[in-house]
C-alpha cells in the first residue's frame, strides 16, 4: 500500500466485552480533513472490567488478535496507536489561573501560559493529567471571552476543566498493548473521542448531552459552546442488564447475552402480550418457554434506571435540558437496543437520536456504521485531527521506536478545542 506512515492513524479500544482496532488514512488538510477507514478488527474479550485490566494475558491476546486482523485487512503494519480511557478511573476538576499580557495585545502564547498556570495543580501521587480544556477567559476582570486572542488587555484569567486518570490504569493498559506488539502514543478520554465520531459541530456548539452505553461503563458528557463542559461515569452499564437477565430468566451469562441481542428491547409496551420465546436449559433448570415481554420488562427497568442516573448527573452538574437544545445523542452498543430512543426521550424530555459514526469517513464505512464503533472510530478521528493539524504522529511501522508524548497535555490545550 502506497500510504505514507505519517498519514496513517491507528486506534485500539479496550472494552469490557471486546477489543476493537481501527486503522485509517488521514485525508485532506488542517481546514478540511477526514479519515479513510482501511482496516477494522474486533475480538471478544473478558480481560477488562469497568476499564480495569483483570486478566492481563487475555487482554494481550485480544489486543494482538484485533490489531493483527485490522492490519491484515488494511494491508499494512502499524506501530503506534491511540487508546481510550473512561469509567470510574477518570476524575475531573475546574481550576483557575492568571497571567499578565506580555505585549500590546493578547497572543496565543499568553493563553498557553495562563492555561499552564491553571493546570499546574497537585493531583496526588496516583493521578496524571489527561486533558486540560479551557472553559472561559477573563480579560482585565471582564468574563465571557471564548477566544481573546488579538484583544487589548494587561491581564488574562483562565478557567480550565482538568481531566485526570489513575496512573496505574494507563500504566497497565500501556504495558498490555506494548506486550501485544504496539506502542501507545496518546491516551484519550473516550467520550471526548466518541463525540468526534457521532456529535456534529453544530450540536456541540448549541448544547448536547452524549450518553455512551457501553458493556462495562456508561458515560455522560455535556458539550456546549463547542467545548466539553462536564463528564461522568455512571454505576450501571450493559453488563448489569445481562446480569439481570441471568437472574430473572435463570439462564447462563452467554445465553442471557444472546437473548438480550436477539429478543431484547427497552420499551416494554411495544412487545405483544402473546409473544413467546424459548429459554435454553441451564444446570438443573430445564428448557422452557417465557413471554418475550418479560425480557423487555427486565431490560426496561434497568435501562430506565441508567438513563435516570444520566439525567440526574446533568442536573447535578448545574445544567438543564432547556440550555442544551440539541438534546441527547445515545451511542455505544446499548444504543442499538430497540426502543432506546423512545425510552431516552421519555426520561430526558428532549430530542434524542442514535449516534452512528459516518460523518467525515470514507473507505470501509460499512464496517463501522454502528453505534458500538463510536469510541474506536472517534479515537482514530482524534488522531487524524492531530495529524492534519501537524501536532500528532503517524502510526509508524512495526519497527518504529516507542512514541512518547513530545508535548504534554497542557501544552496541547489548543487541540482540545472542537
Amino acid at each position: 500500500m502506497s500510504v505514507t506512515v505519517q498519514r496513517l492513524v491507528a486506534a485500539v479500544d479496550l472494552g469490557s466485552t471486546k477489543i476493537t482496532a481501527v486503522i485509517g488514512e488521514v485525508t485532506g488538510e488542517s481546514r478540511s480533513w477526514g479519515l479513510r477507514i482501511l482496516g477494522v478488527g474486533v475480538e471478544p474479550s473478558t480481560g477488562l472490567r469497568r476499564g480495569i485490566i483483570r486478566d492481563f494475558d487475555e487482554t494481550v491476546r485480544a489486543v494482538r488478535k484485533a490489531m493483527t486482523d485490522a492490519e491484515r485487512i488494511a494491508g499494512i503494519e502499524v506501530g503506534t496507536v491511540y487508546s481510550g480511557v473512561a469509567g470510574l478511573n477518570v476524575a475531573q476538576r475546574t481550576s483557575s489561573g492568571v497571567a499578565s499580557v506580555t505585549g500590546s495585545e493578547i497572543r496565543t502564547s499568553d493563553l498557553a501560559r495562563v492555561n499552564d498556570v491553571a493546570s499546574n495543580v497537585s493531583f496526588g501521587h496516583d493521578q496524571e493529567l489527561l486533558h486540560a480544556i479551557p472553559q472561559d477567559y477573563r480579560v482585565d476582570g471582564q468574563p465571557g471571552y471564548g477566544d481573546p486572542v488579538g484583544m487589548a488587555g494587561g491581564r488574562v484569567e483562565a478557567e480550565v476543566y482538568l481531566i485526570t486518570v489513575r496512573t496505574a490504569v494507563t500504566a497497565h493498559q500501556r504495558k498490555a498493548i506494548e506486550k501485544a506488539g504496539w506502542h501507545v502514543g496518546e491516551f484519550v478520554l473516550e467520550p471526548l473521542a466518541a463525540s468526534l465520531a457521532v456529535v456534529s459541530a453544530e450540536e456541540r456548539d448549541s448544547g448536547v448531552v452524549l450518553v455512551e452505553l457501553g458493556g462495562g461503563s456508561t458515560t455522560v458528557a455535556i458539550f456546549q459552546g463547542g467545548k466539553l463542559r462536564h463528564t461522568a461515569s455512571l454505576r450501571f452499564a450493559g453488563g448489569h442488564v445481562t446480569a439481570d437477565l441471568v437472574h430473572g430468566l435463570q439462564v447462563t451469562q452467554s445465553d442471557a447475552e444472546q437473548i438480550k441481542v436477539k429478543f431484547g428491547g427497552a420499551d416494554e409496551a411495544s412487545v405483544a402480550e402473546n409473544e413467546v420465546i424459548e429459554l435454553p436449559a441451564s444446570g438443573v433448570v430445564p428448557a422452557r418457554r417465557a413471554q418475550r415481554k418479560l425480557v423487555a420488562h427486565i431490560m426496561h427497568m434497568r435501562l430506565q434506571e441508567v438513563l435516570e442516573l444520566g439525567y440526574d448527573e446533568v442536573t447535578r452538574a448545574g445544567w438543564s435540558m432547556a440550555a442544551l437544545p440539541s438534546g441527547v445523542v445515545i451511542t455505544g452498543g446499548g444504543a442499538a437496543t430497540p426502543g432506546m430512543v423512545e425510552l431516552t426521550r421519555d426520561v430526558f424530555a428532549a430530542p434524542v437520536r442514535v449516534g452512528v459514526p459516518v460523518e467525515g469517513l470514507r473507505g470501509l464505512v460499512d464496517r463501522v456504521g454502528a453505534p458500538e464503533f463510536a469510541v474506536p472510530v472517534g479515537l482514530a478521528l482524534y488522531g487524524a485531527r492531530q495529524v492534519a493539524l501537524g501536532v500528532g504522529f503517524g502510526a509508524g511501522g512495526k519497527t518504529s521506536p516507542a512514541v512518547e508524548r513530545v508535548l504534554g497535555p497542557v501544552k496541547q490545550w489548543l487541540q482540545d478545542f472542537f
